[in-house]
């Protein structure tokens, strides 16, 4: 190792020349959970970048911005309660948080059978999540009137930033939630066991591929508690 170090320039070139040749770095970090955490950073510039254009709309505009109690309140035996479906979706989106985590341990503990009920219970979260996420657009677009270009109850930029980035969210939840069912079967059929090759690819499999879904199902979670505190509570 001192070898391999001892011949790289100095400086900020050693840094770039290192990353860029794979001497070190990534020496013992398997390819699939580096490019998933590569993935994840570009995700985290994308979701940032709606976030401060939300914040900088809301400050700019001469408009008065909606009133989120409002807007999202929903009508339970014959009572207005503000955020009430809200805050079930994200109960739903945490716990199936704590779901995964438990999948991810089961997995390397090689315990197949638990590991698939709880990727199908994070699965089912996600679905119930997207469900909810449905209803919501549905109510916003059919009974309150609002659209991406305007909305009756204040600033029209609200409806464009809402579904532009609750869209882009529940897409991610989605595409999450399709992928854990595969996961699921594949680990109750025991594909992870005798490392059968996947769907899409010839390379053979392990329970690290389990690792890897929850990276992503966590980065969706943690992305999830920004968009409520940006658009639900401030």
């Amino acid at each position: 190792m001192d070898h391999v170090t001892d011949k790289l320039p100095k400086g900020l070139s050693g840094l770039t020349h290192d990353l860029g040749s794979d001497q070190t770095a990534f020496k013992k970090v398997p390819w699939g959970k580096a490019m998933m955490w590569i993935f994840l950073l570009s995700d985290t510039f994308i979701f940032s970048c709606f976030l401060i254009s939300l914040m900088t709309a809301r400050a700019s505009t001469t408009v008065e911005w909606p009133n989120a109690s409002e807007v999202f309140g929903l009508n339970f035996f014959g009572v207005e309660v503000p955020l009430l479906l809200i805050a079930i979706m994200t109960f739903v989106l945490i716990t199936s948080s704590g779901t995964m985590a438990i999948a991810v341990k089961f997995g390397y503990e090689k315990k197949r059978k638990l590991c698939a009920w709880f990727l199908l219970l994070t699965a089912i979260g996600g679905l119930t999540f997207v469900g909810m996420q449905a209803f919501e657009w549905t109510k916003l677009i059919f009974h309150e009137g609002i659209r991406p270009w305007s909305n009756p109850f204040g600033a029209a930029q609200f409806g464009s930033f809402f579904f532009m980035v609750t869209g882009f969210h529940g897409t991610h939840v989605s595409i999450g939630v399709i992928f854990l069912f595969i996961m699921a079967r594949k680990t109750w059929r025991g594909d992870f066991d005798t490392a059968r090759r996947g769907y899409f690819t010839s390379m053979k499999s392990n329970y690290e591929a389990i690792e890897i879904m929850g990276l992503y199902w966590h980065f969706v979670d943690l992305v999830w508690v920004f968009i409520f505190a940006f658009f639900y509570l401030w």
